[in-house]
């Protein structure tokens, strides 16, 4: 599936490629997201608040995966165990902000639009959209800038 989202991407302006492909892995992770929500909240019990943190979670980890595969993959990547854990760790750490922008969004929708209240998946989406901008930026400044395994 990379292989064909490279092909498309490559089709595009160089300066648009690295938005997009990260634009592409964002979607791919609000899938995750949305379907960890809704095993959480369905099969598993959790209230839509906890669901969300546990589908985050997931969501985030899929992304950086992702990323690392796709959007920055023509960057230095760790090659240690322990490396990749520090990215991972960092590319948490700060998107932790564009997760407060994104859950931040999701909560105050799911309090006062019904329709977000009915269908979690908008509020989800809506969350996902808000804290994408600063998501971008961290990854590409600073968790792929130039990541080497003595960091």
């Amino acid at each position: 599936m990379l292989t064909v989202l490279r092909a498309l991407l490559d089709k595009l302006p160089k300066p648009l490629q690295r938005i997009a492909a990260f634009g592409c892995i964002g979607v791919l992770g609000l899938v995750v997201d949305i379907a960890t929500l809704r095993c959480a909240t369905q099969l598993f019990g959790f209230n839509p608040y906890a669901g969300r943190v546990l589908s985050y979670l997931v969501a985030a980890t899929s992304t950086w995966l992702g990323n690392r595969s796709l959007t920055f993959a023509d960057r230095p990547q760790p090659t240690t165990a322990q490396a990749r854990s520090k990215q991972w760790l960092l590319f948490l750490a700060l998107n932790a902000i564009g997760f407060a922008i994104n859950y931040g969004t999701y909560a105050v929708l799911l309090n006062y639009v019904p329709l977000v209240h009915d269908h979690l998946f908008l509020g989800v989406a809506a969350g996902s959209l808000a804290g994408m901008g600063f998501n971008f930026v961290a990854a590409n400044w600073v968790v792929f800038g130039q990541m080497t395994d003595d960091r």
